[in-house]
């Protein structure tokens, strides 16, 4: 039956849209091989360099998932048979690896904990172990969003230099990129793979690579096959604002509103600490109602996401499936080896704090109506702490 009112969409990822970027994205499309079209390309190119927070970078822009700038990372650094370190983390980690052994990349897998963060001691260790220098890449993901925690990249970086290891630093901010703090020079990433579809708020459809020197010079001896995602080809026509294919225009329009919105308007402090203040407000809820926050590290709490472990014996599938039927709202599933046992509550985006405390209030009406055992009060702390709070751990 068609339910009234708006529908809450708390995955963590895809995020809700806003109206301006929405309204941006309906412009009459145009001419993609003229000047006009030229200059929207050069702003939003340029537009990206301080949300990365990068200035040596290069940023190309796909039409395509995540998956496709995973694709991008991989094909235009690495040839067959190189070696190169990732970690079992969480779900998006592991589909980067069986991505990098689909095109012969050998992987060696660091067994982790899913519920921390990589632990960059080992990271020292591994490399430092690998005198040869076999190992071409360390590949990582920033904001593990199927776990809700979020690896430390700068002490990763610190660890890569402490073994000094001439590895590429490739990181997946696909999930962090626009919500938690980011660096790309300062923390040395040579590679950053991201989306439209989350911190940056538009509908998905856009993938992007932001690529350093040291990438940009790996890339002229990669031997991996390569057409559309090369980035020589794309470095090439982005020079003069244009693309060696169809771009997606409209979402560009979305992407220059999004950059406006993120950097000249709220600024990318405020918006990381907004993202903060929000997510702790979550934990405390998830901790009002007696349930116990997938990841155990405070330090590497993700503010992007909350996953919250089910009580022994009960269902996430279930729960979210009386969530969304009687609240109109869509919660992240548990996935790979948290399948029925985590649902995720994405606090990521366009958000504030009425569309939390309605998500909240969602997920505590259906934990009553599903019969979870928890405590009343989750969203009583959450208030109490949004009504005068500042964000602490």
């Amino acid at each position: 039956m068609p339910q009234s009112g708006r529908h809450f969409l708390q995955i963590p990822g895809p995020t809700n849209v806003p109206d301006r970027i929405l309204r941006a994205i309906s412009l009459p499309t145009i001419d993609h091989r003229g000047p006009e079209f030229a200059a929207l390309a050069k702003e939003c190119l340029d537009g990206l360099k301080p949300v990365f927070q990068t200035t040596a970078g290069s940023v190309f822009i796909y039409p395509a998932s995540g998956t496709g700038a995973w694709e991008a990372a991989i094909v235009n650094t690495l040839s067959p048979g190189d070696r190169v370190l990732m970690f079992d983390n969480g779900h998006f980690a592991g589909l980067w690896r069986k991505m990098a052994e689909s095109f012969g990349i050998e992987v060696s897998l660091m067994p982790c904990d899913w519920r921390r963060g990589i632990d960059p001691s080992r990271v020292e260790a591994a490399l430092a172990e690998d005198s040869a220098h076999k190992i071409k890449a360390v590949m990582c993901v920033h904001n593990e969003s199927s776990t809700g925690v979020a690896s430390q990249i700068d002490e990763i970086r610190k660890a890569i230099d402490a073994a000094r290891h001439p590895a590429l630093f490739m990181v997946d901010v696909v999930s962090s990129l626009g919500c938690l703090d980011f660096q790309q020079d300062a923390w040395g990433v040579d590679v950053a793979v991201a989306t439209s579809q989350k911190g940056l708020m538009l509908p998905p459809g856009l993938g992007l690579n932001c690529v350093g020197e040291k990438a940009l010079a790996a890339s002229k001896t990669a031997r991996l096959p390569r057409s559309f995602w090369s980035w020589d080809a794309m470095a090439t026509f982005n020079r003069n604002g244009f693309f060696p294919y169809t771009p997606a225009t409209n979402l560009l329009y979305g992407l220059r509103e999004a950059h406006r919105m993120l950097v000249h308007e709220e600024g990318l402090a405020n918006v990381f600490c907004r993202h903060e203040r929000l997510a702790e407000a979550a934990r405390r809820a998830v901790r009002g109602w007696g349930l116990e926050i997938f990841c155990l590290d405070a330090r590497c709490y993700s503010n992007s996401l909350t996953a919250v472990l089910m009580p022994e014996g009960w269902d996430e599938a279930g729960f979210r499936k009386i969530v969304l039927e009687e609240f109109n709202m869509a919660l992240g599933a548990g996935l790979s080896k948290l399948a029925g046992k985590v649902f995720r509550i994405g606090h990521l985006g366009s958000f504030n704090d009425l569309m939390l405390c309605g998500a909240l209030s969602g997920v505590e009406m259906g934990l009553t109506r599903f019969g979870v055992p928890h405590r009343a009060g989750g969203v009583a702390a959450a208030l109490e702490f949004l009504g005068g709070g500042s964000p602490k751990r």
